[in-house]
């Protein structure tokens, strides 16, 4: 059942880092983008990134799975979590820049993590 899920849900973790990093792209670039909105889905497409790493892992508790790339692509997306969010303060004037391209970076890291 964790398998089923953990695949599931790799999509929505997909699409919505890449909804969240083009929304703060665009509002970086217009002002009429910046609503709260887009901070609730920066947070979710983040949740959801620690959420799939969980699943991760206990799936290679219960199995005793090896290691391999795409755990390495799932704990390097859980650093990257933390990397963005100790960012925040250095970047205080650009906020919209590290979420827009933390959150695609995430993705990128997810549709790797997918097919290896």
């Amino acid at each position: 059942m964790i398998d089923a899920f953990h695949g599931w849900i790799s999509w929505p973790f997909m699409i919505v880092n890449a909804m969240a990093g083009c929304w703060a792209l665009m509002a970086h670039q217009w002002p009429r983008f910046r609503h709260r909105f887009g901070w609730v889905v920066v947070v979710a497409a983040q949740a959801l990134v620690i959420l799939q790493v969980f699943l991760g892992v206990v799936m290679q508790i219960r199995r005793e799975i090896t290691g391999g790339q795409h755990q390495l692509y799932g704990f390097a997306a859980f650093m990257s979590v933390g990397v963005i969010y100790a960012y925040r303060s250095e970047m205080r004037d650009r906020p919209y820049l590290l979420y827009g391209f933390g959150c695609l970076w995430l993705m990128g890291l997810g549709v790797r993590a997918m097919f290896v």
